[in-house]
């Protein structure tokens, strides 16, 4: 078996070439999942996933200095931007969209316009909060009350803010948010809810809702890749050790529940009710676990965070070696065998836009890129 340092490099090489022929296949597309036929759809731009592939040029631009990855990320986030003068659909998921577009953009080309364009995105996302419970609610329409651990990822815009903008409240309500999850999400064992609906008038937690998990008691994986990812995050800016602690909770628990070949199903908790049929995995989730325990293992340093970083190879090798389409040059996406919605039968067994930039964003951090998007 090949030691790690060369199958990283290995990996970064079939990236490249992967990611320039990504760009020739899909353009100006805004894609979120891509089936067995290998082409990617084309969402409205202000879907929760329009972000991941402007910031995956992005970054590619970054480690290769190639001017048609910037070209082709430039104006995403005026395009983004463009709709908030019309009728638009951003909720939480904000910071998936203006991080990876505008924020990246204005740190590595000192464009000001981008900075604007972001401030005004973690401005609404601000606006979200709901001070009576500490929490920054979830989608649109009559949830008022529903939060979402997913929320966590987007954090880092607000904590941006306020170092851009010199303004301390935006980070005073990320934080505070982040001290909800803490209490009320993440279970003592590191599992993780999906949704809480709390009181939105008294701001007292009502319920846990199973949401993309299967059963409200479940340990959704996508959920807990997002959870210890944000938390890390959290801990970056905050020096929190509480944020520090939930997520190695969230970690070891989803290291511990990993298969053998290092790629998590759907739900961790999923095999008594589908045992009989096998149970579904979900590359993304393993690909976004990866990027933060690299960023934990980072924080943790060469001795406690040596786990981390062995679960993070691990799974990543997994990736790479089983789950690629490094052999199809006409497949749009990188990885193959994500989950989007399992319990409405949404997107199963299917390529997944985050799901590519998380792994490249992996991988990318193994060889190198420092620049940080989330």
């Amino acid at each position: 078996m090949k030691d790690f340092e060369t199958v990283k490099q290995e990996m970064w090489r079939q990236i490249v070439l992967k990611a320039g022929q990504m760009l020739e296949r899909i353009g100006d597309k805004s894609p979120h999942a891509a089936g067995q036929d290998g082409k990617y759809d084309d969402m409205r731009i202000d879907w929760w996933t329009s972000g991941f592939w402007p910031g995956l040029l992005w970054l590619m631009y970054d480690m290769t200095g190639e001017d048609k990855y910037r070209e082709a990320a430039w104006n995403w986030d005026e395009r983004l931007s463009e709709l908030w003068l019309a009728q638009n659909h951003y909720d939480h998921d904000v910071g998936f969209q203006f991080l990876p577009t505008a924020v990246i953009k204005h740190k590595l080309t000192g464009d000001e316009d981008a900075a604007r364009r972001a401030l005004l995105a973690a401005g609404f996302l601000a606006g979200r909060f709901n001070p009576a419970g500490r929490f920054i609610r979830a989608w649109n329409g009559d949830k008022t009350g529903w939060s979402i651990i997913d929320t966590m990822m987007n954090l880092s815009l607000l904590f941006w803010a306020s170092e851009q903008s010199g303004d301390p409240r935006y980070a005073h309500i990320a934080g505070l948010h982040a001290d909800t999850v803490v209490r009320h999400f993440v279970r003592p064992d590191g599992s993780v809810h999906h949704i809480i609906r709390f009181d939105a008038e008294t701001g007292e937690a009502a319920e846990a809702i199973g949401g993309q998990g299967f059963a409200t008691d479940s340990a959704w994986s996508r959920g807990a890749a997002w959870a210890l990812y944000g938390l890390t995050n959290a801990y970056r800016y905050t020096d929190r050790l509480d944020y520090l602690a939930a997520a190695q909770r969230v970690a070891n628990f989803f290291i511990a529940h990993l298969p053998e070949d290092g790629v998590p199903y759907w739900d961790f908790r999923a095999e008594a009710v589908e045992a009989e049929g096998g149970i579904v995995r979900d590359s993304s989730a393993g690909a976004i676990a990866a990027s933060g325990l690299l960023e934990l293992a980072e924080v943790l340093g060469d001795i406690r965070g040596r786990g981390y970083l062995d679960a993070a190879q691990r799974i990543l090798h997994s990736l790479y070696t089983a789950y690629g389409t490094w052999n199809d040059q006409d497949h749009e996406a990188v990885l193959l065998h994500g989950t989007g919605h399992k319990p409405v039968s949404q997107n199963v067994d299917v390529s997944l836009i985050y799901g590519d930039y998380f792994f490249i964003e992996a991988a990318a951090k193994l060889n190198g890129w420092k620049h940080r998007i989330f």
